[in-house]
């Protein structure tokens, strides 16, 4: 049997779950502030697109469509985002948003719990993720940065491109010394 789909709200650029989010904090979604749940926008979508979450607006309920619309207002780049996301979770790995280190997600390795303070070398975040259509063009410094950042935090530089039919290519980009 499914479990029953969690209710939440709109705020501004986030969703707040009140009550039953144990299971989800415990599968590594949102951040726990003030005894309640807050999710991105792409973590909301993607447990609406699994019906797993309704998510409310001044006590109208907001579909996944309405969602992405009010999202896209707010991101123009939440489309890849989403699609990106959503590949990561279904593949059974734990995203989170990456924006304290500058880049889209945070992604670790498959069966490992996020947790604050000190962490075994297997918990740390394994690949930091950047999402772009496939029409997108860098420079070298964009990509430089991107990747000396991932080597900072001992992770590995993902590049998600996503095509026009929603499929994501994943490209790892190192940093070699001869």
């Amino acid at each position: 049997m499914e479990p029953k789909a969690l209710k939440a709200t709109l705020l501004e650029n986030k969703v707040v779950v009140q009550k039953g989010w144990e299971e989800l904090e415990q599968r590594s979604y949102g951040k726990l502030v003030s005894r309640r749940l807050e999710l991105s926008l792409v973590e909301a979508l993607y447990l609406i697109d699994k019906e797993r979450m309704a998510v409310f607006k001044a006590g109208k309920k907001l579909g996944f469509n309405a969602l992405m619309e009010l999202a896209v207002k707010k991101d123009r780049r939440i489309h890849e985002k989403y699609v990106v996301y959503a590949d990561l979770r279904d593949r059974g790995l734990v995203a989170k948003t990456g924006f304290k280190f500058g880049c889209d997600f945070r992604v670790y390795q498959r069966g490992v719990g996020v947790k604050r303070g000190p962490k075994e070398a297997g918990e740390h975040t394994k690949w930091i993720v950047f999402s772009v259509p496939e029409d997108y063009r860098c420079s070298f410094t964009e990509l430089s940065r991107a990747v000396r950042l991932a080597h900072s935090i001992r992770a590995r530089m993902l590049w998600a491109i996503v095509d026009n039919e929603d499929d994501v290519t994943y490209y790892e980009v190192v940093r070699m010394k001869p």
